[in-house]
């Protein structure tokens, strides 16, 4: 076979991402090879012979005409093959080929030329034909954007080329439940690749998959999204035609970069082309000790709000010595903002509010100006800019603005931590009538009622029922509902609130959980395992380790048995990080989804969403009547909050919110006394001023065991006592009453005995008239009828019971902690 040279095999990938396609170089496409150097005696009786000829004998006429009238049309080009005649035809180029065909036709016959604009009769079947049998390869461009290209490739393909291997293709389409236009779009790239390449599935690489997405992004320009799905890649990938190295999916590969700094100022058109010098290198200084995310606030900061404006309102400003005037001006034009709105009679209207932000634009050219007075000092080239700062240290205090901040924070809090109650029963309750919604509607054949989650609906009849989707409709409205969907957005909103409640963790600290963010440790007095919750870095780059709670451990155990399905590992997904602008390694996260024939994580628009729908559901209002909106960071600030005053102390709080200054703890925290804050700060001043090398130093045995035997303290008859560490019992052991206790379900049988014990002894009281005794016994038994509720929730949750597979302590990567020597890392699980 002989072949093109290899450099004209490397597209030029959408968003010019040249290394993917140098990783994975498309195959060169071929200029001979035997089928298409056959003679026309040769052809005709090839394709005429199985497995080519259609079983219907009428439209086997109509193929075999057009592959005789096709076949004598590129016999009279020039070329030595037929590859090279169906070139020579010009057929690509033209809007319509099958007028050459027919006007080639109409001549040789004698017919005027007025008489040859018809297409020629079946000359689509008959090219189709020569396209399966590999005597021809057009373009894959020419197949995707033609209207007179062969259709029903993928048909073809399956039936004359391999059809062993489109029928297991289809048979992964089937189970992974995917749509049958989906289908067909996928098998359809397939066999473009097939025709313009030749070959079979097996011998498609990762570079034609790239270079046909490369393709499609060329010529593929309406709104059909299956047009630019890459489904077809996972379909070769999951039936097994790539090797191991190929990216579990691709659009890791097709990822937009980070832009350089030149790109990041060019962005705003900065007119002077010294000053755009400056900012560009003072880009590239930061970028060594800053993420991608705030190098691009920089630039924003510096670019367009700063020198942009300035060029704006000043044309021809041309240095960085700004005079009084302009200074002043902008200075105050950034501290304001400008919305325009449309008014009821179409008029556009514009209103200028305080910007938020505005002391962060000011800090930023302080420090901008700051750092280039400082490097001129060393590096000569920095000298001619080192000029005047235009932003005094007051202009840049944040001091009231800070006291704004927190006054505003602190007024969410207190609108949103009453709500939480609310939105977590919603949450609970709606997941689990939705999957009971699902499960019923699975056991209802189609077309059938069917009752569950308090509601009736009726099975709808779908025509197909290979994506995966449960349907159903109100009886009395008709309108119809994903039901699918739905136990989807009620699973993943409730197992969001109840992780952003139980940790106070971050979004993307919530995006990135894996499975290997669950370990454990092994206490060595008692042999009891404690389960642990590693948050990776983010925005501070330190790791710290969370105790997970039983709650939270319902929650977890929930996710891992959703997401490994019946499989005995968790799926790895590929990621995007949206602040650093590149596709994470595939990884077991654990807000994770299938789709299809892969997994998908869950990303942060999708939960916004499903917030919001909750939010909506439970028509929370807020003090001036609007809907009342959470954010993810409010969730944060509700933990801290609500972990402050029930007794945590504030420099705990800060390592498990994972703060660097205890300021900023506070600084979330709302509805405390400020009296209390300031003496506690004064007093860690004070402790640490006197002995700073006790506080931060390896501890001892003694200091160990002691810590803790504070968790043995917490045990009780009738479950764990969920006080803060080094706390006394601030209930005076009344375990009934106490919102603290976290009953023990095994220890039914003991508050069973303990409630008929309390009825008794009210009978009694009442019998005898000691109303205040009566009274006293009423408030302990609402307290034990409680926790048998909540003993009830808690055996429900945990009907079914599923092996985490968390790793040991000591053997977790990168997962260590200092500790006395006596202490012993615990074995893995198995």
């Amino acid at each position: 076979m002989v072949t093109a040279p290899a450099a004209a095999a490397i597209p030029r990938l959408a968003g010019g991402a040249a290394e993917p396609a140098a990783r994975f170089p498309a195959r060169p496409a071929a200029v001979s090879w035997p089928a298409t150097r056959a003679t026309r005696q040769q052809v005709l009786a090839r394709l005429l012979a199985p497995p080519f000829p259609l079983d219907n004998p009428l439209g086997q006429q109509g193929r075999r005409l057009g592959l005789v009238s096709v076949i004598s049309w590129l016999e009279a080009q020039p070329g030595g093959s037929w590859q090279d005649r169906w070139l020579a035809s010009g057929a690509e180029d033209a809007p319509d080929w099958r007028v050459l065909a027919a006007g080639w036709k109409a001549r040789g016959a004698g017919i005027p030329l007025a008489g040859t604009g018809k297409p020629a009769l079946h000359a689509g079947a008959g090219l189709l034909v020569l396209i399966g049998a590999d005597v021809i390869r057009p373009g894959a461009r020419w197949l995707l954007s033609c209207p007179a290209a062969p259709r029903n490739l993928a048909a073809e393909m399956a039936r004359t080329r391999d059809p062993a291997a489109f029928a297991g293709l289809a048979a992964l389409c089937q189970s992974g439940a995917v749509g049958a236009f989906a289908r067909l779009a996928a098998l359809g790239k397939i066999a473009v690749i097939m025709a313009a390449k030749g070959g079979v599935p097996a011998g498609i690489t990762v570079g034609d998959c790239l270079e046909l997405l490369d393709i499609v992004a060329a010529v593929r320009t309406g709104e059909d999204r299956h047009a630019h799905s890459p489904l077809f890649y996972q379909l070769l990938r999951s039936w097994g035609a790539f090797g191991q190295d190929a990216p579990a999916a691709l659009r890791a590969l097709a990822g937009r970069g980070k832009p350089t700094c030149e790109q990041l100022i060019d962005r705003y058109r900065i007119a002077c082309q010294p000053v755009r010098d400056v900012l560009v290198d003072y880009l590239r200084e930061r970028q060594a000790s800053a993420d991608f995310s705030s190098l691009q606030r920089l630039a924003y900061l510096l670019g367009k709000l700063f020198w942009a404006d300035l060029e704006a309102h000043h044309p021809g400003i041309s240095s960085l010595k700004l005079p009084r005037d302009a200074a002043a001006a902008w200075k105050q034009r950034v501290m304001t903002r400008t919305k325009t709105t449309a008014s009821g009679d179409g008029q556009e209207v514009q209103t200028v509010t305080a910007r938020l932000d505005g002391r962060s634009v000011l800090t930023a050219v302080r420090a901008f100006y700051l750092d280039i007075a400082e490097w001129a000092d060393d590096d000569p080239r920095w000298v001619p800019h080192a000029v005047r700062c235009p932003v005094s240290a007051s202009d840049a205090s944040h001091k009231k603005d800070r006291s704004r901040r927190k006054s505003r924070m602190d007024q969410r809090t207190r609108e949103r931590l009453p709500v939480l109650p609310a939105l977590v029963a919603w949450a609970d309750a709606g997941q689990n009538a939705a999957a009971g919604r699902l499960q019923a509607a699975r056991d209802t054949p189609a077309g059938s009622l069917f009752t569950a989650g308090g509601q009736t609906l009726r099975r709808a009849v779908m025509k197909t029922q290979t994506t995966g989707r449960i349907w159903a409709e109100d009886p009395a409205t008709g309108k119809r509902r994903d039901l699918a969907f739905e136990e989807h957005r009620a699973f993943w909103c409730w197992a969001m609130i109840e992780v952003l409640r139980h940790t106070g963790i971050r979004i993307e600290e919530l995006t990135e959980l894996s499975h290997h963010s669950l370990i454990q440790y092994r206490l060595p007095a008692t042999a009891e395992l404690i389960p642990l919750l590693q948050i990776a870095p983010s925005k501070t780059d330190q790791e710290r380790l969370l105790v997970i709670s039983p709650e939270l451990a319902d929650v977890l155990s929930a996710i891992m048995r959703r997401i490994r399905g019946t499989a005995a590992a968790v799926p790895l997904v590929v990621s995007y990080d949206k602040n650093e602008r590149v596709y994470n390694p595939p990884m077991p996260l654990l807000f994770q989804w299938p789709c299809r024939l892969e997994n998908r994580p869950v990303g942060e628009t999708s939960l916004r969403d499903y917030l919001d729908h909750a939010l909506t559901a439970i028509g929370a209002k807020d003090t001036s009547g609007r809907p009342l909106r959470y954010t993810f960071h409010d969730f944060r600030r509700i933990f801290i909050t609500d972990a402050i005053l029930h007794g945590m102390p504030p420099h705990i709080a800060q390592l498990v919110a994972g703060h660097r200054d205890i300021n900023t703890t506070m600084g979330y925290k709302a509805v405390y006394p400020e009296e209390v804050i300031s003496g506690h700060r004064a007093f860690i001043a004070r402790r640490r001023s006197a002995r700073p090398s006790q506080e931060y130093r390896v501890p001892t045995d003694e200091e160990w065991a002691e810590f803790l035997g504070h968790f043995e303290h917490r045990k009780v008859a009738l479950g764990d006592c969920g006080r803060s560490y080094d706390t006394p019992c601030i209930h005076e052991h009344s375990c009934l009453r106490c919102p603290l206790l976290r009953p023990d379900p095994a220890q039914r049988p003991r508050l069973e005995q303990i409630c008929g014990n309390l009825t008794a002894r009210i009978t009694e009281a009442e019998e005898a008239r000691w109303l205040g005794e009566a009274e006293g016994l009423k408030v302990s038994l609402a307290g034990a009828r409680d926790k048998l509720a909540q003993m009830n929730q808690i055996t429900a949750r945990r009907s079914a019971t599923i092996s985490l597979g968390m790793p040991g302590f000591a053997n977790a990567a990168g997962r260590t902690a200092t500790g006395p020597a006596s202490l012993q890392p615990a074995q893995d699980i198995p």
